[in-house]
């Protein structure tokens, strides 16, 4: 059983710099409703318009966009709050029984919150396991326990996670010569245009180990397709907790007792190092960046950024004091799984509502191009009132 009273300095601290940065994710989540890239289907010449699609929507295979730093950044966050989580219950005399237990319900929630909210619409529960909140859920308690482990011990696990999951892929077969990429929803097009060759084959779409996990998954567990069609995967849950470790370890070294400056360095210096590891593994074909299934390659180079702006929020909020400019996005990130709720079930609700009151061609009035981008503000203005009042009145959604 854990001690907290050891493992954890009991003084506890809450540092603006990430409310503000988790306020930021959220917020990149939530102004999906402003459809940029269907707006950027009506200037099809401007390049400012191409660049906002491209970076409003998930790359198809190898690659990022800021669009899909979303997902590690808030699993990044998820590692970065725990030791002032454990700190601030170890302070209020939480035992570790306690904490453990507490744990062990929040990742159970985590799951059945994301299968919730992915079976909204549906005809049945939609049992899969491929969406931010299951799989944080699924390597909680892995991640709690290591918040009372040495730092030594966080980086042994990190390794084994990103060279151990590594190996197994690689050890896995590659799809054969006549293997049917059409029935697991890959055409020959998207192949041409983003398949890999090669060793990489081995993290090839829907030809993987993730891929026959879930086929087998499938044969025991009610699922709603049998493939995804964008080809995440339930195995990702894995290396997702090789992003939340290095959140981990980002946020002991802010609640270390030292200067500002030491811990920009560390967060810098750690961002380096993780993107210089990230490209060898791409460039050299052993494995390629890709969100979608989450390549250890993937949380090398999304860990870089998590580290990298993390660092630069810290910088600006925490060390330089500079904080009134982020008030919008501390007011999203202080409530962060009530944004997520919000931008998951109201949406359509707000879109209907706006439509009866201000009619269905209210927001055409800057043209019809424009159109989906008003409306869509429209919504983020109300998600962001409805979070506002929730601020204003301490409601915070915790699980």
């Amino acid at each position: 059983m854990p001690d907290a009273s050891i493992a954890i300095p009991l003084k506890p601290q809450r540092l603006a710099s990430v409310d503000a940065y988790r306020g930021f994710v959220m917020f990149l989540m939530m102004a999906e409703v402003l459809h940029l890239a269907k707006v950027a289907a009506g200037f099809p010449d401007s390049g400012v318009w191409q660049s906002l699609k491209f970076h409003t929507s998930h790359v198809e295979w190898t690659g990022c966009s800021l669009h899909d730093l979303i997902q590690p950044s808030f699993s990044f966050l998820v590692g970065v709050a725990l030791p002032f989580s454990i700190a601030a219950r170890a302070a209020k005399g939480q035992s570790g029984g306690v904490m453990t237990l507490h744990a062990c319900w929040r990742a159970v929630a985590l799951v059945l919150l994301g299968v919730f909210l992915r079976s909204v619409g549906k005809a049945e529960t939609n049992w899969t396991f491929e969406d931010t909140l299951s799989q944080i859920g699924l390597g909680y308690v892995f991640l709690f326990a290591l918040g009372f482990t040495p730092r030594r011990v966080q980086w042994g696990a990190f390794g084994v996670i990103v060279v151990g999951y590594c190996v197994v892929w690689a050890l896995w077969p590659v799809a054969p010569a006549d293997y049917d990429f059409a029935k697991v929803g890959v055409s020959a097009g998207w192949l041409k245009e983003h398949g890999l060759q090669g060793f990489a084959a081995h993290w090839q779409k829907n030809a993987n180990l993730g891929f026959a996990f879930d086929q087998w998954l499938g044969a025991h567990v009610r699922r709603a397709a049998a493939f995804n069609a964008g080809g995440y995967l339930t195995l990702s849950f894995i290396p997702t907790l090789g992003t939340m470790i290095l959140g981990l370890i980002a946020g002991g070294w802010l609640r270390e007792d030292r200067d500002a400056l030491w811990k920009i360095a560390r967060l810098g210096a750690a961002s380096f190092l993780c993107f210089a590891f990230a490209v060898a593994l791409h460039v050299t074909g052993v494995c390629p960046i890709v969100k979608r299934i989450w390549t250890p390659a993937w949380v090398l180079f999304s860990g870089g950024w998590c580290f990298a702006l993390l660092a630069g929020f810290f910088a600006v909020m925490d060390a330089w004091g500079k904080r009134a400019w982020a008030f919008p996005l501390t007011v999203i990130g202080m409530n962060s799984i009530a944004a997520y709720c919000i931008a998951h079930l109201f949406h359509e609700f707000i879109n209907g509502t706006l439509r009866t009151h201000l009619g269905a061609g209210f927001f055409d009035f800057a043209g019809k191009p424009l159109a989906p981008l008003l409306q869509g503000a429209a919504v983020l203005l109300v998600f962001w009132l409805i979070l506002f009042w929730m601020y204003r009145r301490k409601i915070f959604l915790k699980v």
